[in-house]
């Protein structure tokens, strides 16, 4: 793998850090801006929002630019947004950074994904795609812990200015390793032939798979902390354990995915998807054991982050026709899923499922999944076909 692809898994490292930390962050902005936690949990929602408007809308307005100014005039609008969240004492101030934040960072996502593409030979999107989240995994096992230990050290602010820093090692790396070239963006088809790419049904399924598999991650991702402390009576010191585990997993899954995905990307999903399927059920059943919840942590987080790498790498695929919008499409199946995972899973903790609720409401969002993709199997590439549509 080229070193620039490592270069911008630096970069996407810093961003999967700011948008994970909050979680960790919310009671004290609240106490030190004055507003409730609820009002702090916007911070959250606006970057959400951010991230599925921006990949598509940002994307779009870089399209023509050179891939090196474009990502690294998004990295320092995504520094910038942290600087003065870290400086202001303003809520509403800091609210505006989260949304220009999240929009600065869904962009340079969205064109390092076709950068990274245009990296590799076109049979290895896959292992591609497996580098750049892999600074999204990490995130989770190190930036989101160390987030929040700054944050409780130093205050909430200091987890701002972190993340300001972690962006100029990334921007000099980007600098020196990204070619300085316009990609492929120069012999583009235009911007509305490319829009048209979304009304392949191929391109439709791999965006709503991957959106539908994010979702079920997310939804029990945000809601770990009751299922560990309630549900399996844990102490509050273990859901960082857990969330490490987690994250241990999603950087396993995507790593040895990233290797399968290019040549067997079925095979993964169908494989990889019942399991996925058993282990919330699984999860769902064991909760109250904590060494189930313990080991399922790991097991859930490679098969969650296995699979839907490789349903992203099938939206790169599909997408061939949308050289220059194809990273943004797959950032907004992202980002979707991981918008409306929470809402979805949220809603049945005040059911009588409980604490346990997102767990199941993961599995059913996994079994239509495997609904979806078992009668066109062959639109994910079965047995081992990895080229796009002609």
């Amino acid at each position: 793998m080229p070193l620039a692809l490592y270069l911008l898994a630096v970069a996407v490292f810093a961003m999967g850090t700011s948008e994970f930390m909050l979680a960790g962050l919310l009671p004290d902005i609240a106490a030190d801006l004055g507003v409730t936690i609820a009002t702090a949990g916007l911070l959250t929602s606006a970057f959400a929002v951010g991230m599925v408007v921006g990949a598509p809308l940002t994307a779009g307005l870089a399209r023509r630019w050179p891939r090196r100014p474009a990502l690294l005039g998004l990295l320092g609008l995504f520094l910038a947004a942290h600087v003065v969240g870290a400086a202001t004492g303003d809520f509403t101030v800091l609210l505006a950074t989260r949304v220009i934040a999240a929009l600065a960072n869904a962009g340079f996502l969205a064109v390092a994904l076709t950068t990274a593409a245009d990296l590799v030979p076109s049979g290895r999107k896959g292992r591609a795609l497996a580098v750049l989240l892999g600074g999204t995994t990490v995130a989770t096992i190190a930036g989101v812990p160390g987030g929040a230990l700054l944050g409780t050290m130093f205050g909430w602010r200091a987890a701002f200015w972190a993340v300001a820093l972690l962006c100029l090692p990334a921007a000099l790396g980007i600098a020196r390793g990204v070619p300085a070239g316009p990609g492929r963006q120069d012999a583009a088809p235009g911007l509305r032939r490319e829009l048209t790419e979304l009304r392949r049904p191929r391109l439709a399924l791999a965006l709503l798979l991957g959106a539908l598999v994010n979702a079920a991650t997310f939804g029990t991702f945000t809601f770990l902390d009751p299922i560990v402390t309630g549900v399996a009576a844990l102490a509050p010191l273990w859901v960082p354990v857990v969330l490490v585990l987690f994250g241990l997993g999603s950087f396993a899954g995507v790593t040895v995915a990233g290797r399968l995905s290019d040549r067997r990307p079925a095979v993964v999903v169908l494989a990889g998807g019942p399991l996925l399927l058993g282990g919330w059920v699984a999860l769902g059943l064991t909760a109250p054991h904590p060494v189930a919840v313990l080991v399922l942590a790991f097991t859930q987080g490679a098969l969650s982050f296995g699979v839907g790498s490789t349903l992203v790498a099938r939206v790169l695929y599909e997408a061939a026709g949308a050289p220059t919008m194809a990273g943004s499409y797959a950032t907004a199946a992202l980002n979707v899923g991981a918008a409306a995972g929470p809402v979805i899973a949220g809603a049945t903790l005040t059911t009588s499922l409980g604490e346990r609720g997102p767990v199941w409401a993961g599995g059913v969002l996994v079994a239509v999944v495997l609904l979806l993709a078992l009668p066109f199997r062959r639109a994910l590439g079965y047995g081992g076909r990895t080229a796009p549509h002609p």
